[in-house]
């Protein structure tokens, strides 16, 4: 399964990084405060206090979690998961997050760079989340028709639906034999 590029989920990614670059408080111990608990308050609304409560509810870390998923657990940490999942995100962008390993991502990241990146570390966290915007962004665009060919589409199909509308009176008009 593939990420599902779209606005919502590059300005989630974007407002993270942002919020993690401004000095928001971050902890990869914290399953609200850590990477994926990041982007979980961007998308969901809720508090670190609220994502880490739910989230000790069932063993394991975001990568254990998101593994296990499953909306019939009835765990709150599944409901989080869901959220991101219905936003765009795949469980392995997920666990991928969480750790920084996509090579999508990775590779687009000067390797000198990409080299000495931590999971842990807060400015690798906002570069992660910036470069898997723009590689969403890149997606989005590629897979978006160019504008005029969506106007040349609605133009023929007007005039066919047109077309077709002008035989249907006509017939209307001709009287039965």
């Amino acid at each position: 399964m593939r990420t599902k590029a779209n606005l919502q989920l590059i300005n989630a990614l974007r407002e993270t990084a942002r919020r993690l670059n401004n000095g928001a408080d971050y902890n990869w111990c914290h399953m609200g405060r850590c990477n994926c608990g990041h982007l979980a308050q961007t998308i969901t609304r809720m508090s670190p206090a609220e994502i880490h409560e739910r989230a000790l509810m069932k063993a394991g870390d975001w990568t254990n979690q998101t593994l296990e998923y499953c909306t019939a657990t009835g765990y709150t940490i599944d409901h989080i998961i869901e959220t991101m999942i219905e936003m765009g995100l795949t469980k392995d962008d997920i666990v991928h997050i969480e750790r920084l390993s996509d090579q999508r991502v990775l590779q687009r990241i000067e390797l000198d760079r990409r080299i000495g990146m931590d999971h842990k570390k807060r400015e690798d966290v906002v570069l992660y989340m910036n470069t898997f915007a723009s590689l969403l962004e890149d997606e989005l665009i590629a897979n978006t028709p160019d504008p005029s060919s969506l106007l040349e589409t609605a133009v023929s199909k007007n005039k066919s639906d047109s077309s077709r509308k002008a035989s249907e009176r006509i017939v209307e008009k001709v009287p039965a034999i």
